[in-house]
């Protein structure tokens, strides 16, 4: 309905959404806030200098007054804790935008891609390229409910967190691999998946880590070895000509834009659910 832009379905009419930012997104804050909009409710953007949450105020206070105000909160935040604090004290439903251990909103997008352009998630090949964050953990926590065959190729000591690991494995539903050969990885691949090398708040590790990731830059010619097949995705922002070449992100099979778009989509739907609609 959005789409093809019709307006007439309007369920979040009446209601507003408290919008958290410890972490800045041009990505996170303009589909929340747009989608919600569009769906006929209104969204409060709170900065990193408005609340300073923990700081200024305690989390579990933040909790309970938004939870006066608002119908559901949306929290985009460094430490996994935080978030698991605001969900407990709050009284209405808390979104995880982001936090330093996962991005489940990025992921829910990222399956509705695949399924928007191969016709289903189940069984298809997901190999990951680059270093093993909240991305990576978000991706383990799906193959852990839908069967598809999970692969992170990333540098010696840059492994994702293995409990996360294992918890995919342990559910017994998908393959998960991890390997250190991006090369080899990609062989078969129906998506290839990149990622920043340094995410917000390790910049000062940038080049020490541009360093230790050579070989895994996603160029042409590793798509090339994934087949014609295989589409290219990145949840962005892209550093072009460092984990991906320009050539990779402009070229037919790369899927990133429609990627981002289903951003909003996919927290709508979230929010939908939320709200039992």
């Amino acid at each position: 309905m959005l789409k093809s832009g019709d307006r007439s379905f309007q369920p979040f009419k009446g209601r507003t959404m408290a919008m958290i930012f410890a972490k800045p997104s041009m990505r996170t804050r303009v589909s929340f806030e747009t989608g919600f909009f569009l769906l006929g409710g209104h969204a409060v953007y709170l900065g990193p200098d408005d609340i300073q949450m923990g700081k200024r105020e305690e989390t579990r206070d933040v909790a309970r007054v938004l939870s006066g105000y608002n119908d559901i909160i949306m929290a985009r935040v460094f430490a996994h804790q935080d978030i698991l604090d605001l969900a407990a004290y709050a009284s209405v439903p808390v979104i995880n935008g982001l936090t330093d251990y996962n991005h489940p909103c990025q992921i829910m997008a990222d399956a509705l891609t695949i399924i928007e352009h191969i016709g289903h998630l189940e069984g298809t090949k997901v190999v990951y390229i680059g270093d093993g964050n909240n991305i990576v953990h978000s991706w383990l926590l799906l193959a852990s409910i839908v069967p598809f065959h999970f692969v992170c190729a990333c540098p010696r000591g840059f492994e994702p967190d293995e409990k996360t690991v294992e918890k995919a494995r342990s559910a017994g539903i998908s393959k998960i691999e991890i390997t250190n050969d991006p090369k080899e990885a990609v062989k078969g691949a129906d998506v290839v998946y990149s990622d920043v090398w340094a995410s917000m708040g390790q910049k000062d590790e940038a080049e020490y880590r541009k360093q230790r990731f050579q070989g895994f830059q996603v160029d042409e010619a590793l798509m090339e070895i994934a087949g014609p097949k295989a589409y290219f995705m990145h949840c962005l922002p892209a550093e072009r000509g460092v984990e991906v070449t320009d050539g990779v992100i402009e070229a037919p099979n790369s899927i990133v834009f429609p990627q981002a778009e289903n951003r909003m989509h996919a927290q709508n739907a979230i929010m939908l659910h939320l709200f039992g609609l």
